[in-house]
């Protein structure tokens, strides 16, 4: 016993810096900063808006988390795909009780995307814990801007728990006025470079919530040892088609095909990797979408076999590009009626209707870039006021 004691007092201290280096050099996020939450929640009723990445780095979900800390929770209000994170995308998402803890559990996706006074009214405080992947079509960003409203309008506090961006990039098209749309909110680019912590100061500061009022009580909580550029991985996906950080990657550039005839893999183990239709002319690589619990029951060309592209083997280090939606229409030989077989759905994704009017005319990746640089570059001068880490030089 006293040899084990002896060498116990020895490497303690080795440990412990161990863990203090890694500490300063590790990103810390804003939902492991519990201390800090519960100055700012002590004593007040509180709602969380979190799904599935809502976790801290030992993997307990911050609701839990929240709960051991003794915070009043009132309830959860799940975004698309639910608390939990198993609904297909477009589900409709009912309430319920969280079976682990038996909080209530209050959808925001479908008819009731704010939550409502009478769903306010016990609540003091409301916690958004996310993770975002950077793309202005990500319906979790546009639960918070709803939820920010709800917020204002009621003179609720609105606290943000800050996470990385793995898309963090500015690019594509700025979305325009009569474009409006659950996937489109507010009048930003395609890739938007922010936080959802800078995010939510963006639409706090320029007055993009429609209440009457000019901004909703905001408080950020933002990460440590993180800057903008800086690569990351999710330790959890970030919703049910988003498996893998190659996904992820591809995600900004291949949702645009859910306003085509092409098909982005929905239905396989590989989705938003892979584009393809059941015409033999668009690719040499096959697959079959079929019913995925948890990930899409109804994919589109279900049962069919498809004809396409594998893009796990392409070399793409991200960001958004055109060349997978210029050559897949050049396919389908440059037919808008059959290629853009939902243009609403496309226009509405992209903000506007110049994309697909561009592709039609057969404009280069080149030429439609340039189309964006005068938005891109009012956006950037807009985007500066609101960061809360350096910038990248790109």
């Amino acid at each position: 016993m006293r040899r084990f004691f002896y060498l116990l007092i020895i490497l303690l201290p080795a440990v412990t810096d161990i863990t203090a280096k890694d500490d300063a050099n590790r990103i810390i996020m804003g939902a492991e900063q519990t201390g800090g939450i519960k100055d700012l929640v002590k004593n007040r009723r509180v709602g969380l808006i979190m799904n599935q990445t809502s976790i801290l780095p030992d993997g307990t979900h911050l609701l839990d988390a929240l709960l051991k800390e003794g915070l009043n929770i009132k309830k959860v209000f799940a975004p698309e795909h639910g608390f939990r994170g198993t609904d297909d995308a477009g589900a409709a998402i009912g309430n319920s009780l969280d079976r682990k803890t038996g909080i209530p559990v209050v959808s925001v996706y479908g008819k009731n995307r704010k939550p409502t006074a009478e769903q306010l009214a016990d609540i003091d405080v409301i916690i958004f814990d996310i993770q975002d992947v950077g793309a202005r079509f990500y319906t979790y960003i546009s639960t918070m801007h709803y939820a920010m409203e709800a917020c204002a309008g009621m003179n609720r506090e609105f606290i943000v728990l800050d996470r990385p961006n793995p898309n963090d990039y500015v690019d594509g098209p700025v979305r325009r006025e009569g474009f409006s749309s659950f996937v489109g909110v507010d009048p930003i680019p395609v890739l938007h470079g922010l936080t959802v912590g800078e995010l939510a100061r963006m639409i706090n500061g320029e007055g993009w919530i429609s209440t009457g009022k000019n901004s909703c009580r905001l408080h950020v909580i933002p990460m440590k040892n993180w800057r903008h550029g800086q690569p990351c991985s999710l330790p959890v996906k970030p919703s049910p088609n988003l498996p893998n950080d190659t996904s992820v990657r591809l995600y900004p550039s291949l949702c645009f095909f859910e306003g085509t005839s092409i098909s982005v893999g929905r239905g396989t183990q590989f989705p938003f990797q892979a584009l393809g239709n059941p015409d033999k002319k668009y690719g040499d690589f096959t697959f079959t979408p079929q019913p995925v619990k948890g990930m899409d029951t109804n994919p589109l060309y279900k049962g069919k076999v498809c004809y396409g592209e594998d893009l796990r083997d392409e070399a793409f280090e991200g960001g958004l590009s055109l060349r997978f939606l210029i050559r897949f229409f050049e396919k389908s030989g440059s037919s808008e009626k059959e290629f853009f077989s939902h243009a609403d759905r496309f226009d509405l994704l992209a903000g506007t209707d110049s994309l697909r009017r561009q592709l039609v005319k057969g404009l280069s990746e080149k030429e439609i870039r340039e189309s964006w640089k005068a938005d891109l570059d009012a956006y950037r001068q807009i985007r500066k006021k609101y960061l809360l880490y350096d910038d990248y030089s790109r």
